[in-house]
């Protein structure tokens, strides 16, 4: 495998603290609408990001065969170990050594499939004899907009 589709580090997350942050509501991302209002209120992150903090951990990308996705170098990712990963979930993988984020499928033929969303790199099928486990699913992700 390429170790440019690996994750760089994953460190548990600790969700003790409230983390409230100001909520303006909908924001348009292209015209705005004259008659939307200004909405006070607030969004606990920790709430909203995490929702099985013993199971929860956060990793960063590191390469581009998510790019597709949505999933840039650098960004992080919360991966959550409890959730079943259903067809087509982002997943964190340990394959054969090595961990990496890909799509999870299941063809026809019941053969597991990693599949990546950047098309300069290979589907990878999960072979029977791999050392294979499923860490966990993504449900967020985290990219810096101002580099």
């Amino acid at each position: 495998m390429n170790p440019k589709q690996t994750i760089k580090f994953y460190t548990a997350v600790d969700s003790q603290e409230n983390c409230e942050l100001p909520f303006v509501g909908n924001i348009m991302a292209g015209f705005a609408s004259p008659a939307a209002d200004y909405q006070a209120e607030s969004i606990d992150i920790n709430k909203l990001l995490i929702k099985n903090k013993e199971y929860t951990f956060i990793g960063r990308v590191e390469g581009i065969s998510m790019i597709n996705s949505g999933l840039h170098d650098g960004d992080l990712v919360i991966i959550d170990r409890s959730l079943d990963p259903l067809d087509r979930d982002e997943v964190l993988v340990f394959i054969d050594g090595e961990f990496t984020i890909k799509h999870i499928s299941v063809d026809k033929d019941k053969k597991t499939w990693l599949i990546p969303a950047n098309a300069d790199f290979p589907k990878i099928e999960v072979s029977a004899n791999a050392d294979f486990k499923i860490w966990g699913v993504v449900t967020w992700s985290i990219t810096k907009h101002r580099r």
